[in-house]
């Protein structure tokens, strides 16, 4: 099953939907991402669909709704969970200035000083 992101006019993921592979199967038994996004729009309209890799193969990372594809980066990228985390260009995800730490606790972000809270 191959998995396509449905985006708006600003490059949002509003659904992700899943096309069977012989839809984007070409005569020559190779997948083509344009079959795939030809099939949507003529199923739902003229909405942008791109293909997106549930194994994360491709375009970095799996997106749900409210994600969002740039298409410089190639990428579905989550939003910016606190302002004080930056994106990691290499995995097109946001990471804390420190890191989590690596114990049998539970934590938290806590965006007021910039650090890991535990709570459990």
């Amino acid at each position: 099953m191959a998995h396509y992101a449905e985006l708006d006019n600003q490059n949002k993921v509003t659904r992700v939907v899943v096309v069977a592979n012989d839809v984007i199967t070409d005569g020559g038994g190779v997948e083509q991402e344009q079959l795939g996004v030809d099939f949507l729009t003529g199923l739902y309209g003229g909405e942008d669909y791109k293909q997106a890799s549930y194994n994360e193969n491709f375009r970095k990372n799996f997106p749900t709704r409210g994600y969002v594809y740039d298409s410089t980066r190639d990428a579905f990228i989550s939003l910016q969970p606190y302002p004080s985390w930056t994106l990691n260009e290499d995995t097109c995800r946001y990471e804390a200035p420190v890191a989590h730490p690596n114990d049998d606790k539970i934590y938290i972000w806590n965006e007021l000083i910039t650090n890991w809270t535990e709570i459990g």
